[in-house]
């Protein structure tokens, strides 16, 4: 199993910094989340009992480890973008801004179901494993949050 683990940690981790990055927005904090949860993971591999699970769970852990940075923000620091270095960060979101934005101005908890489903390709029921909600939750929130980007991109249409 660990080598499964260490296998699955080093071949998914682009990925696993674009989850973080979704979430907190920063590129230093985004990369001591992976670190972080692939450190929590190493620690817990024990817990993991079914190998097929390992995406799920392993989500589950980073994303809790983004929440608890999101919470642990005492203030935000706006930096205009001009004080920022070109090369000094990336952004691992899609192309157009626009959808992301109006992803993340969702509530947190839709939010997250749309990152999880559309940005990491997680199944309804990994989604529900991952946040701990009933599989019908996820598809209620999920449903209802395409609903409203649907109808706040047809509102740009107008």
């Amino acid at each position: 199993m660990e080598k499964q683990l260490t296998d699955y940690l080093v071949t998914d981790q682009a990925r696993f910094y674009r989850l973080a990055y979704s979430y907190l927005k920063n590129r230093e904090e985004a990369l001591d989340a992976v670190q972080t949860a692939v450190c929590r993971a190493l620690e817990k591999q024990g817990e993991l009992k079914e190998p097929e699970a390992l995406r799920a769970w392993f989500y589950h852990i980073l994303v809790h480890v983004c929440m608890d940075v999101l919470r642990s923000r005492k203030r935000v620091t706006l930096i205009p973008p001009e004080a920022l270095d070109a090369g000094s960060y990336e952004d691992p979101l899609p192309s157009d801004g626009t959808l992301a934005q109006r992803v993340d101005a969702l509530p947190p908890e839709v939010g997250t179901i749309i990152k999880l489903r559309f940005y990491e390709d997680l199944s309804l029921k990994e989604i529900s494993t991952v946040t701990g909600w009933n599989l019908n939750t996820v598809k209620t929130r999920l449903y209802t949050g395409l609903k409203k980007l649907r109808i706040s991109m047809e509102g740009d249409q107008l």
